[in-house]
């Protein structure tokens, strides 16, 4: 039932003018991510640069909602973003707590989080441990997320599932009703935006999917109906068209509504994304369609 609902979300049309507004909307919404081994302190300057101006032909894109790097790249990417005038403007995430595995000692992911907050970073992308999750051992599973939420201090936190090793959709439910109420414990309320719960960390097939984020979505829509607080969502990993991105934001309308379409409460976690986005725009614009190698990756 969930895949039924969720590919009926791909259905709708969407042509012209609301076609511009979503596809502006998504690239507002992107974590412009690089989380490779070869990553250097240059990559990540010209990441930088593209995710203040997307398009650097049309200079009305809007700026992504963040970069995504490891914990030894966020003062990098803090410096440049602020040489750049844009400090506050693009945020800056970082991905921790023995990412992508989550299999490190404790003591070490709150090492981790605590030095990348230090150094910059706006939101944390933490792991869960599945093999506990998977194991049973749901308190430890919630305890270690409340230290993490403490840990991170002002910054937003971001809960990744990992969906892809969960195995079902009752126990992606679980999960993000477990992670949920997890953060909810700590009691921070953040004055804009809020903590996210996020599907995957990209390092493992399938990520995100629509039916494992429609069950996500409910998981939010049930808590806010029950408590009126509000929970953000980020699908990540294996979403590169725009035209994926466009069937995303429909699901996200037609769930929880207007209110979550907005980059404080909805992101996209994605590199390849970015240029399928202005690639689109290019097409709307002049009917003609950009090659890959005319658009530049940084």
């Amino acid at each position: 039932m969930a895949a039924e609902r969720a590919a009926s979300f791909t259905k709708r049309s969407i042509k012209t003018s609301a076609k511009l507004s979503g596809l502006r909307l998504a690239m507002s919404m992107l974590d412009l991510t690089t989380l490779e081994g070869k990553d250097s302190v240059e990559k990540v300057r010209g990441l930088c640069q593209k995710a203040v101006r997307p398009d650097a032909s049309d200079p009305t894109v809007p700026s992504v909602a963040a970069i995504c790097v490891y914990p030894s790249m966020v003062k990098p990417v803090r410096d440049e973003l602020a040489r750049l005038g844009a400090a506050g403007v693009v945020k800056i995430a970082s991905v921790a707590t023995g990412f992508p595995s989550g299999q490190f000692p404790l003591e070490l992911r709150l090492q981790d989080v605590q030095q990348a907050v230090a150094a910059g970073a706006d939101e944390i992308d933490m792991v869960i441990n599945r093999g506990a999750f998977l194991a049973g051992r749901y308190d430890e599973v919630a305890e270690e997320i409340r230290q993490v939420k403490v840990a991170c201090g002002t910054a937003h936190l971001k809960v990744i599932l990992e969906t892809g090793e969960l195995e079902t959709l009752d126990n992606v439910r679980r999960a993000s009703d477990l992670a949920i109420r997890a953060m909810a414990d700590v009691g921070h309320v953040h004055e804009h935006g809020a903590d996210f719960i996020k599907t995957s960390t990209g390092k493992v097939q399938p990520a995100a999917t629509m039916p494992v984020t429609l069950v996500m979505l409910e998981a939010i829509r049930d808590w806010y109906l029950e408590t009126g607080k509000k929970i953000g969502m980020k699908p990540a990993g294996g979403i590169r068209s725009a035209k994926q991105s466009l069937h995303y934001l429909v699901m996200v309308k037609e769930t929880l509504g207007d209110e979550w379409l907005t980059p404080e409460l909805f992101r996209f976690g994605a590199s390849t994304l970015c240029n399928d986005i202005v690639r689109q725009l290019h097409w709307l614009s002049t009917g003609k369609y950009t090659a890959g190698y005319d658009v530049s990756e940084a």
